[in-house]
Formats: C-alpha cells, sequence, structure tokens
C-alpha cells in the first residue's frame, strides 16, 4: 500500500507518517522540507506547491493521500494533478470552518463562505479551509477531518502542554487559573488524530468527521493535570474579566491561559463526536496525554520560552497584585 503526505515534516504531518509505517504502507512526503525532516523510513521530495510542476515527481497510482494544507490553491492543485490516480483522500481541516462558533457543533453545522482565491489571510484561516474542502469534496472517495484543539507530546504550539507544566513547575506554590470550572475541554491527541487518519485510509473510510476528545470541563482538566504533575500548591481563581483587565488573553499567544475561551467561540469546546465514536475512533484517556505531554514539556524545559502562556515570573507579579484579592 502506498500513501503520499502532503506534508509530513512537521508536527501532524509527521505523526500520521510515523504510524503509516508502523502499519506497513510505504510513505512519501512532498514537501519543501522546511519545517523539519521526515520520519525514518519514508520518501521525501521536495517541491514547493505553489510552483508550477510541483507534483510532477509524485504522478502516479497511490492508495492514499493524506493533506493537511490550509491554501485553497494548494489543494485545488494537488486535486488537478492527483485526484484521478489516488484511491483515497484524507483532508485535515478544522472546526473553525463553522459559523456560529458560540453554540455545540454537529458535522451538519453551517460553514462559513469560502475565500475565492488561492491564498487565505490568516484572518481567513476557516473560510480558507472551507475553500480546501470544497476542493477535496470534488472527489469521489474522500474524508475530511474537522478537527479541534489538538495536543500531546511536541506540540508546536504550547497550548495543552502550558496547565501539566505549569503545575509541575509551581510544585507546592501557587498558580493562577481563570475561575471557568464549567468550560467545555476537548482536545485530541496528535498520536490518536494520526492513528484515526491511518486507519480511515486503510479502511477505505468517507464523509466528514469532527475529530476531537471527549468533552471535559475546564475544572477537572486542571485537577486531572494537577494530580498528574504532583501539584500541591494552592489555584487562585481569577475573575476572567480581572485577567483581561490585566492583559491576559484568552486561548494562545504571548501572555495568555491557554484552554480560556471567550463566549463566542465556545462551540468550539463542544463538538459532537458521535459519528467518530460510531465509526470507532475512540480517544485514549486524558490522564495518559497529560503524562505524556508532561514527558515531553519536561524534556524541552518548564521554563522556555512560550508560545502560549504566561512566563512563571509574570504569574508570581499577578497573584501578587492586591487587586486580585479583592476581585
Amino acid at each position: 500500500m502506498r500513501m503520499l503526505v502532503l506534508g509530513g515534516t512537521a508536527w501532524l504531518g509527521g505523526a500520521v507518517v510515523r504510524r503509516a509505517l508502523d502499519e506497513g504502507w510505504q510513505v512519501t512526503c512532498l514537501a519543501r522540507g522546511e519545517s523539519g525532516t521526515t520520519p525514518h523510513g519514508a520518501r521525501l521530495v521536495t517541491a514547493d506547491r505553489t510552483q508550477p510542476g510541483a507534483y510532477d515527481e509524485v504522478a502516479r497510482d497511490w492508495d492514499a493521500v493524506v493533506d493537511v494544507a490550509r491554501q485553497p490553491g494548494q489543494v485545488r492543485s494537488a486535486v488537478d494533478a492527483l485526484g484521478s490516480r489516488v484511491g483515497h483522500w484524507s483532508f485535515v481541516s478544522t472546526c473553525n470552518v463553522y459559523a456560529d462558533l458560540a453554540h455545540p457543533l454537529t458535522e451538519e453545522s453551517a460553514l462559513r463562505q469560502p475565500v475565492t482565491g488561492d491564498v487565505a489571510s490568516a484572518e481567513e484561516y476557516g473560510e480558507g479551509k472551507v475553500a480546501c474542502e470544497r476542493a477535496v469534496a470534488a472527489l469521489p472517495r474522500h474524508l475530511i477531518w474537522r478537527a479541534g484543539l489538538i495536543g500531546g507530546p511536541g506540540d508546536p504550539s504550547d497550548r495543552f502542554g502550558y496547565w501539566v507544566s505549569r503545575l509541575a513547575l509551581a510544585g507546592s506554590e501557587a498558580v493562577l487559573v481563570p475561575d471557568i470550572p464549567e468550560q467545555p475541554v476537548q482536545v485530541v491527541d496528535v498520536r490518536d488524530l494520526a492513528v484515526w487518519i491511518v486507519r480511515a485510509a486503510s479502511d477505505g473510510m468517507t464523509g466528514v468527521f469532527n475529530a476531537a476528545g471527549d468533552q471535559a470541563s475546564f475544572g477537572s482538566v486542571v485537577d486531572l493535570a494537577a494530580a498528574v504533575a504532583g501539584f500541591t500548591g494552592e489555584r487562585v481563581r481569577a475573575d476572567p474579566q480581572w485577567l483581561l483587565d490585566h492583559g491576559v488573553q484568552h486561548w494562545a499567544g504571548p501572555r495568555s491561559l491557554p484552554l480560556w475561551l471567550p463566549d463566542d467561540s465556545l462551540g468550539m469546546m463542544q463538538k459532537s463526536v458521535d459519528r467518530a465514536r460510531g465509526a470507532g475512533f475512540p480517544p485514549r484517556p486524558l490522564a495518559e496525554a497529560l503524562s505524556d505531554t508532561l514527558a515531553d514539556e519536561r524534556a524541552r524545559g518548564f521554563d522556555r520560552a512560550r508560545r502560549a502562556g504566561i512566563t512563571r515570573a509574570d504569574e508570581l507579579a499577578l497573584l501578587a497584585d492586591p487587586s486580585l484579592l479583592a476581585r
């Protein structure tokens, strides 16, 4: 069985390649090669998908193709060049394709309007992915995965690993948490998503699936992270508005608290997974994902510069702010 991964040198693509290799697939990756190397055992074809002739070296029959691209022009060009020679096509999309992120989501929920050009800006991420989905949907045997928050070892966004690593770093000292104990949280381990993608390709499954973990509450996730990390300190709850007033942001990026969402985005953590579970795609236990993520965070360094979260020094300064206790 021959699989072509369009990408394969970054985090999710690499996980897919490793899983496919483990299951006996012959894997070729088409990528620029700027995000890293392919896992051992895979063949790398270096090409820029924005350029003419990008697919010439891989213009052959494939049992399966997996694409994780976000730019519509790249997906359209791949479908045009290879679609007629591929047995099964998997595309990794996003829950950001949904038009209303404030409420629970199913695969039938309304989508955003697609971008019309070949390039989507960062602000048009969801609209760009809708356009990508439409290109893939023209193929007779395709499967679309609408992923939510992806976590697990190696996460380059630094979101899922923030709480378990911060609690481990703090030990018996206090940590700052947003006062949102009942807010829903869903995360899919990158390794689970890779398993699902490869298995679906092997089985020739088609359709659209939300790719997410089982729903939990923010409070229960932090409780579990504390247990995994051996944390014995105090969790100081901060009113969400107090955090915003002090320059702490939702979700991701510098000076943020990951997993905390604004009200108009809570649907991102309330995606129906009935279709995926019915097809036999269960997630691993959250405790296992947190434990493995903690080991990875420890290896990379708890006090390293992060793409999401607040520094420990900043956190301590916020904890010492007299207005926090007066909330």
